[in-house]
């Protein structure tokens, strides 16, 4: 009975971010068999996350591609893709996803090494990566400033994170959506551990 019960809450899992039960992975069936309570958990913060008040369902969607896209999840990045086409995504605003994800993990790698070897030498001298891209996004510079954080959060880049919860701030973006932008961010990476 609770391991039924508890494959049916694993199955509402997965369709919350638009995956079916046969993605039901050998992780999240030994907790469905054990009636472990961290499914139910994590059932309420991913659908919780999806639906915080200060991201729209397509923003929620997309921010979801972009922890997929970083994580390398290709089953979660199709089943993401779909919900935010779905919500009125363009194949321009997908494709920005991607490059930002991108773009982001080169940023991510590069300041975090400043940020640790805090030497004046490497500090002073410019990136010498291209960034056009954030000049003028299809996303918004808002929102494409809430990707960025959400991706630099995930890759643990504490210089591109202050950096861009400063600019969202100045954009006038809530603390809040900042943190439910995260939030979500950090549920969904925990998810893909599962999956």
């Amino acid at each position: 009975m609770f391991a039924t019960s508890n494959t049916d809450t694993a199955v509402q899992l997965l369709e919350a971010v638009g995956l079916t039960e046969a993605h039901l992975s050998d992780r999240l069936r030994t907790l469905a068999n054990t009636d472990a309570r961290y499914l139910k958990d994590l059932k309420i913060n991913v659908t919780n996350s999806l639906s915080a008040a200060t991201l729209t369902r397509k923003e929620a969607y997309l921010l979801g591609l972009s922890v997929a896209v970083n994580e390398k999840h290709v089953e979660l990045q199709a089943a993401f893709e779909k919900l935010a086409t779905q919500e009125g995504a363009t194949d321009k605003e997908i494709a920005e996803i991607y490059s930002c994800t991108s773009l982001m993990n080169a940023n991510n790698v590069y300041y975090r090494f400043r940020h640790f070897v805090n030497k004046e030498f490497y500090t002073a001298t410019p990136a010498g990566i291209r960034m056009s891209i954030m000049a003028n996004p299809v996303l918004g510079k808002e929102f494409f400033e809430l990707v960025s954080l959400v991706v630099s959060a995930l890759n643990g880049c504490e210089m591109c994170v202050t950096s861009h919860e400063d600019a969202l701030l100045k954009h006038g973006t809530s603390q809040q959506r900042v943190l439910e932008g995260v939030r979500l961010g950090a549920v969904l990476r925990s998810l893909v551990v599962l999956l």
